[in-house]
């Protein structure tokens, strides 16, 4: 199994810049889709990006595309979350998740086996 801890969360204001990681551990990492998904309070969780296993893939939610970068480091066992251009209704908790199974573009987060513990991005306006 493997274990996913995000880092990376804080308060910014619009217009602003975060970069999120997501170090995992106790697993092959490059066997792995990894993916980001956010909560706002009230609101399910919802589908950000994922990654293919070599990184030659990415996939986004038309909400953050263009806006937000996808990446991962299979040598550091990292997965990164790049944000700019900030909007106040990207505030929400960010999750990093994984699954050995899921195709690189699955956005449905039933479909991911491993989480992180989340982190808080507030956007400010």
């Amino acid at each position: 199994q493997v274990q996913l801890v995000e880092h990376g969360g804080g308060l910014v204001q619009a217009g602003g810049s975060l970069r999120l990681s997501c170090a995992a551990s106790g697993g092959t990492f490059s066997s792995y889709v990894m993916g980001w998904f956010r909560q706002a309070p009230g609101k399910e969780r919802e589908f950000v990006a994922s990654i293919s296993w070599t990184g030659t893939r990415t996939y986004y939610a038309d909400s953050v595309k263009g806006r937000f970068t996808i990446s991962r480091d299979n040598a550091k066992s990292t997965v990164t979350l790049q944000m700019v251009n900030l909007k106040p209704e990207d505030t929400a908790v960010y999750y990093c998740a994984a699954d050995r199974r899921a195709s690189p573009s699955e956005s449905d987060s039933r479909k991911y086996d491993y989480w992180g513990q989340g982190t808080q991005v507030t956007v400010s306006s």
